[in-house]
């Protein structure tokens, strides 16, 4: 199995061998900031990801322990790539078509906005 995605401009294009984990939603603020609203991600062994167009992404260091790529024409957050660790997070808006998963856990909740609720009865975690 085989999941494919792409920024926006499609000068960045990824895919992932095997089926995905289910996904998080994170409501912390640099999410928030990053992605303009929450950012809903897969995280997957980085030996399952093939990277094309590498030499457009942009990574960013939102913290001392994890950096964010994107791309660095169209903007489109694609990745969140913490330090040290042999998994990726892949932003589940980035893949073409369907990807065979739901949404299985809110975390930061305690950092969200306050312009939304979460009332999908999906666990939620204040961190």
């Amino acid at each position: 199995m085989m999941h494919k995605g792409s920024c926006l401009c499609g000068r960045v294009s990824f895919k992932v061998a095997g089926a995905l984990p289910a996904p998080t939603a994170c409501h912390c603020v640099n999410c928030r900031k990053t992605s303009g609203h929450i950012e809903a991600s897969c995280d997957v062994q980085k030996s399952d990801l093939t990277i094309e167009g590498a030499a457009h992404l942009a990574w960013f260091a939102s913290s001392p322990k994890v950096k964010r790529g994107f791309c660095a024409h169209c903007g489109s957050s694609l990745f969140f790539n913490p330090n040290f660790h042999d998994w990726i997070g892949v932003s589940m808006g980035a893949f073409d078509g369907e990807t065979g998963v739901k949404l299985a856990l809110h975390i930061f909740v305690g950092e969200k906005g306050d312009y939304y609720e979460i009332a999908d009865g999906i666990p939620q975690n204040q961190r």
